[in-house]
């Protein structure tokens, strides 16, 4: 039987609903899944404006989650990321491709309705070690 862990960083905003930050399958190849994250500031609680500065936030957030679970974006195999409006795709993607090197993970990218808080973004990933 597969160990699985729950990951909860301190330097990540907590879970705003019935879900973990991440959770880790403790073998010799980990699989690590993290949840949604939104562009909360884990220091003030708050969200900024642009879809830059959220979708830098969301992947800062990420990494933070990342880097308690041993790992760091190069380890990461699938994103998902979730748009408030698909006209701000170029804008996302232009931060997305700074926090990427290298061989770069696969992604979908969907506009939906609404996102939790009025956020603007939301990014999951799949990282494997």
């Amino acid at each position: 039987m597969t160990k699985v862990i729950t990951i909860a960083a301190e330097n990540a905003p907590k879970a705003v609903g019935p879900y973990s930050q991440a959770r880790k399958a403790v073998e010799a190849e980990a699989t690590l899944y993290v949840s949604g994250q939104l562009p909360i500031n884990p220091t003030t609680g708050t969200m900024p404006e642009s879809i830059e500065e959220q979708t830098r936030q969301s992947l800062n957030n990420l990494g933070a989650i990342l880097k308690e679970a041993g790992m760091d974006y190069s380890d990461i195999v699938k994103t998902t990321v979730l748009l408030d409006s698909i006209k701000d795709f170029a804008a996302m993607n232009a931060v997305y491709a700074e926090y990427f090197e290298g061989e770069k993970p696969a992604r979908m990218c969907y506009e939906v309705a609404a996102l939790p808080m009025g956020a603007k973004v939301e990014i999951d990933a799949v990282a494997v070690k």
